[in-house]
This record gives C-alpha cells, sequence and structure tokens, in this order.
C-alpha cells in the first residue's frame, strides 16, 4: 500500500494537537472544578497546614507552571499522587484497576464479536422466512433488557437459586466469578452487534457484483465468504476499533454490582471524592487510546478492501 508510512505519520502528528487540547482542558477542569484538593486530602486541617500543603505541591506557582509541570510528568510515566490516598501513587491505583477490566471486557467483546457477527450473517441469510422476525425479536428483546436489568436476574437465577456461580466478588478472570459478569456485558452486545451485522449484510447482499457471483455458479457459501462477509464488515470495523477502547473505561453498574475492583467503579468514586489528579490520568490515557483506535481502524479499512487507499491517493 503505497503512501501508507506518510499516511500514518500524518494521522500522528495530528494526534499531537489533539491531545494537546485535551490535556489543557482535562487539567483545568482538575485545577478548577469544584472543591479543593487541599480539602480532600486534609479535611480538618488549620489553614496554615493547609497553605504549607499547597506549597510542598506546587499549588501555589502560576497555573501554565503547574501545567507543564504535570504534563512533564505524564510523558516520562509518572501520574502524580492520589489527594484521596496520600501514600499512594495514582499510578499504583489505576493500573492494577485497568487490568482487571482489560481482562473482563476484552473477554466479553471476544463473546460479543465472535457470536454476534455470524449471528447477524445468519439472520440476513434467513430473510423471508419464519426464521428472519424470531431472530429480530430476539435480537430486540435482549438490547432492550437494562444492564442494570439483567443482573439482579442473572445473579438470582444462576447463583441464589441453581447455585452453579457466585453472585458477587472476584478471583480472577480463570475462576467461576468472571462468568456471570461476562454474561452481563455480552448479551445486549451480541444482540447490538448482530442487528448491525444483519442490516451491513442485506445492503451488501443486494449489490450488483453479489448477483454476478452468483450467475457465475459460485457455491452460495463462497460468496458469503468472499464476497458478502468481507464487504459487510467494513463498516462494522469502526465499531470493533471503538469497543476496545471502551474496555479502558469499564462498567460502573457492572463492577459495582458484582464487587469487581475494576476501573469503572473506581472512577465513579473518585470523581466523588474530587481526585482530580486520578480522573486526569485516566482522561488523558483514554483520549489517547480513542486516537491510537481511530488510526488503527483507518489502516484495517485498507487491510479488508484493497480497493481503499490510503495516504497520499486519499489526500489527492
Amino acid at each position: 500500500m503505497q503512501g501508507l508510512a506518510p499516511y500514518v505519520v500524518r494521522r500522528l502528528l495530528w494526534a499531537i494537537p489533539v491531545l494537546f487540547a485535551v490535556s489543557v482542558v482535562t487539567f483545568a477542569l482538575g485545577r478548577y472544578g469544584p472543591g479543593d484538593p487541599i480539602q480532600v486530602r486534609a479535611p480538618r486541617a488549620d489553614p496554615q497546614t493547609i497553605e504549607r500543603i499547597r506549597e510542598h505541591q506546587g499549588l501555589n506557582d502560576p497555573v501554565p507552571v503547574q501545567y507543564m509541570r504535570w504534563l512533564g510528568r505524564f510523558l516520562r510515566g509518572d501520574f502524580g499522587d492520589s489527594y484521596r490516598f496520600p501514600d499512594r501513587t495514582v499510578k499504583s491505583l489505576i493500573l492494577p484497576r485497568l487490568k482487571i477490566t482489560i481482562q473482563l471486557n476484552v473477554v466479553a467483546l471476544m463473546v460479543v464479536f465472535g457470536l454476534g457477527i455470524p449471528l447477524g450473517v445468519w439472520a440476513a441469510t434467513r430473510r423471508g422466512s419464519w426464521q428472519d422476525p424470531l431472530t429480530i425479536g430476539t435480537f430486540l428483546l435482549f438490547s432492550a433488557v437494562p444492564t442494570v436489568v439483567a443482573i439482579p436476574l442473572l445473579q438470582w437465577l444462576f447463583a441464589l437459586k441453581l447455585g452453579w456461580f457466585p453472585a458477587t466478588g472476584w478471583s480472577g478472570l480463570l475462576s467461576k466469578a468472571a462468568v456471570l459478569p461476562i454474561i452481563a456485558l455480552s448479551v445486549g452486545g451480541i444482540a447490538g452487534v448482530a442487528r448491525f451485522m444483519r442490516a451491513t449484510t442485506l445492503e451488501v447482499l443486494g449489490q450488483e457484483f453479489v448477483r454476478v457471483a452468483r450467475a457465475k455458479g459460485l457455491p452460495e457459501s463462497a460468496v458469503l465468504r468472499r464476497h458478502v462477509s468481507r464487504n459487510a464488515l467494513l463498516p462494522m470495523v469502526t465499531v470493533i476499533g471503538l469497543s476496545l477502547v471502551g474496555v479502558l473505561e469499564g462498567s460502573f453498574f457492572v463492577e459495582t454490582l458484582f464487587g469487581i475492583p475494576g476501573i469503572g467503579a473506581f472512577v465513579f468514586q473518585e470523581v466523588q471524592g474530587r481526585d482530580y489528579d486520578v480522573l486526569m490520568a485516566i482522561t488523558l490515557i483514554i483520549a489517547t487510546a480513542y486516537i491510537v483506535a481511530n488510526v488503527v481502524v483507518d489502516l484495517s479499512y485498507a487491510w479488508i478492501d484493497p480497493r481503499i487507499r490510503l495516504g497520499e491517493s486519499a489526500a489527492a
């Protein structure tokens, strides 16, 4: 793919001002947000003690100086110290929780796309039969059930009634405790992916090149594999790419109701506690991941469909 390297370089260069803008806004919200972070660290301290802490933390310096110091540390991998937990660094607080959240959500995404994509293709090929409205109705039913409603139902059925899995707790990804959270994260996603894949597959099935392939006598399985699925996957690539970034955000309801020490429930606690350095670090990490994901998605388009050209030809 000629011109691919310049395209990637241009996209990464564009990422620099975007990340800079995000970091400025994030830092401003952290410094000018409601509440004094020193009050979070020492809520009962006298004014003299508060002033000494502010001086020690560099909060009395001009805001641009504070920003450059914070950004320089962030680029070196130093996210600062937590205000709610004075003896803990931000990195030591978020990285273990990010690891748990990523493990849980990656497995859930594998289930979602591993089942949702073939189910969507299968449903599209059954259009006009009795199976078509049945599958659509099933997809709509599972998509309509909110996670906060599905989780108590799963706990009641599989934990309290059947006793197959624990209702809460976390003892690792390979334990029984991970089964119900993965189901809760996957059910609605499978239905959504299947519906989207069905719609894109039906659109491709109506194209002229599919009719030509069938007229040439190709088996239906070959038509679906070589011509339909590959083209129908193009819109799905964006969904997959952005969903991969979503694994960093976690799920507040799933992690809270199942007692999982992930990043989703932790961020909510930090928002309530106004631990701004933790929130700033997580925001900038997720923003960076979104930019990288967009570049990867664009490159995936060219890999799935060689007719798509990136780089110089795309610019022209």
